[in-house]
């Protein structure tokens, strides 16, 4: 038995019922279409990530210069 109950022949038959429902042609573009939704989602998870992380290091640094500051007006 295959996935759920379903053999290696009934999984043939309803491919080869969906190849002669769409074709083969919208049976490619529906899969590059969907293979440039998923590169584009990565590429905006990775762009979200580094956004993140630079807000957190321009954060690091706005602390720091305000330490700066307070320092220098402890001296003075």
């Amino acid at each position: 038995m295959g996935l759920g109950g379903i053999g290696i022949w009934q999984l043939l038959i309803i491919l080869l019922i969906v190849f002669m429902l769409f074709g083969t042609k919208k049976l490619r573009n529906l899969g590059s279409d969907l293979g440039g939704a998923l590169k584009g989602f990565k590429t905006a998870m990775k762009d979200e990530g580094a956004l993140a992380a630079s807000d957190e290091a321009e954060e690091a640094s706005d602390e720091t210069i305000e330490a700066m500051a307070e320092k220098v007006e402890t001296k003075s």
